[in-house]
């Protein structure tokens, strides 16, 4: 079978089968597993590489209101490519190529060629978009094989965090510049982590909250998981938030619980690597309840305007 995938998640998820040697295609966007970098890449954006975290969500905003998309898909490219099975999304109109151009390429191509819209909300939606992939691919066992893994893992996680009797309240923002609290399933693995989630609902979209509302909640931990930003990228923005008024007599500053982690990689990523964000989330909650599994990066911790690990 030949796929193409039109997103991250959805490329790891293939990779994560066991099928990266079908894949034919991915997103200008897919990075990992590495293997995929040299797969032709069938989309493109149009937002700048220099923007600047508010010019993006202006950018972001114009486009939406114009019902128009931040990412174009290369048709003839896709037609080259001759895939049995493209996998997309619809859950939001910022990360992938629109349904509308998915539709189009499927007119230029064979009327055998499998479409898969994933949709996940929240976490079991997540899980249950491997098995919808597996599915159309024809693998359907190895998805259980790989879900058996994943919920272990989780379940893990889980128990661990029913023996924490103090949990701290945490703000996870998905975005800066302006704040955004992170929805969908992150509200979720605050939880898990043994944590409690303040703003954010899980299953629901992620939403702009104003400042004076994060002032006002006052979280014992903030973890910063800008989408589509590394940890590097998002400290650029860092800065930003510390000039808000109010920064410095919030709780989490005063102690030091202020983190930035990769979101782009793990939070904002709905595949396999959620339960890595897990993972992640809850050794920076409790560090002493929650070892960090090998081969995972430590939320890096932000403290008085620096840095350290």
């Amino acid at each position: 079978m030949r796929i193409i995938s039109l997103l991250p998640s959805a490329t790891e998820i293939v990779c994560a089968l066991g099928l990266r040697d079908q894949l034919v295609g991915v997103s200008h966007e897919c990075d990992f597993p590495t293997s995929v970098s040299d797969l032709p890449k069938v989309t493109r954006t149009i937002i700048p590489g220099d923007a600047s975290s508010s010019e993006i969500d202006a950018l972001v905003r114009e486009q939406l209101q114009q019902q128009r998309s931040l990412y174009s898909l290369d048709v003839p490219l896709v037609r080259s490519l001759a895939p049995d099975l493209i996998v997309t999304q619809t859950l939001c109109d910022v990360c992938a190529v629109s349904e509308g151009e998915v539709k189009q390429a499927l007119c230029d191509l064979s009327g055998d060629t499998r479409v898969v819209h994933l949709e996940p909300a929240c976490l079991a939606d997540v899980l249950n978009s491997i098995r919808q992939v597996a599915v159309a691919a024809r693998c359907d066992g190895r998805a259980e094989d790989c879900l058996n893994r994943l919920n272990l893992r989780l379940q893990k996680v889980k128990e661990r965090s029913q023996t924490i009797h103090h949990r701290p309240s945490v703000m996870l923002l998905e975005w800066i510049d302006p704040p955004f609290s992170a929805g969908h399933w992150n509200p979720e693995l605050v939880e898990l982590a043994g944590g409690t989630g303040i703003i954010g609902v899980a299953g629901e979209r992620s939403v702009g909250v104003d400042w004076e509302r994060v002032v006002s909640a006052d979280p014992d931990v903030m973890l910063i998981a800008c989408c589509g930003f590394d940890v590097q990228r998002s400290l650029k923005d860092v800065s930003r938030l510390q000039s808000f008024p109010g920064w410095s007599s919030l709780r989490c500053v005063q102690s030091g619980r202020v983190f930035v982690v990769d979101g782009s990689a793990y939070f904002n990523r709905p595949g396999p690597r959620l339960v890595d964000s897990l993972e992640i989330l809850a050794h920076t909650l409790h560090p002493q309840v929650h070892p960090l599994p090998d081969g995972l990066p430590e939320s890096l911790q932000i403290s008085n305007g620096s840095s350290e690990r």
